[in-house]
C-alpha cells in the first residue's frame, strides 16, 4: 500500500501543508493561487454563502481568499438583479429592429455615394476650385 495511506489523519496535516478540502462527499477541491475555479464551482461558492454559512470557513475550506468570495457574492448579486429588470419583448421591439436595419442600409447607400463622388471628381484638374481674383 501506499505510505499516504498508512499514515494518520493529523499527521498528513501536519507534514504537508494542505492543498484541497474535502468536501461532502468526501472529493478533495484543489486550490491555490495557480488554481483557477469554473464558474459552476464559484456560483455553489456563492449559493453557500447565501445559504447561511460562515465566509471565514468556507475561505478556509475552499483555500480562496475571503475578498474574492465576497466579489463573486457581489458579481453574482450584480447579474441577478439585471436579469429581473428585463421586460419582455413586444411589439415595438421589432419595429425598432426594422428601424435600425434601415438606418442602416441608408448609411450603406450614402457612403458609396460619397465614395463615387470622391472617385468622379477625382480626375478633374481643379475640382471645385474657385478662380482667384
Amino acid at each position: 500500500m501506499d505510505d499516504k495511506n498508512e499514515q494518520k489523519p493529523g499527521a498528513a496535516e501536519a507534514s504537508a501543508p494542505a492543498t484541497g478540502a474535502r468536501h461532502a462527499g468526501g472529493a478533495v477541491a484543489e486550490a491555490g493561487p495557480g488554481r483557477r475555479f469554473s464558474a459552476k464551482r464559484k456560483l455553489d461558492a456563492v449559493q453557500r454563502l447565501m445559504r447561511g454559512e460562515s465566509l471565514e470557513a468556507l475561505s478556509r475550506e475552499l483555500n480562496v481568499p475571503a475578498h474574492r468570495l465576497s466579489e463573486w457574492r457581489d458579481r453574482v448579486l450584480l447579474a441577478s438583479e439585471s436579469a429581473l429588470k428585463e421586460r419582455e419583448r413586444d411589439e415595438r421591439d421589432d419595429e425598432i429592429a426594422r428601424l435600425k436595419a434601415k438606418v442602416g442600409e441608408i448609411t450603406m447607400a450614402n457612403e458609396l455615394l460619397y465614395a463615387k463622388i470622391d472617385k468622379l471628381e477625382a480626375g478633374r484638374p481643379l475640382a471645385g476650385r474657385r478662380p482667384r481674383r
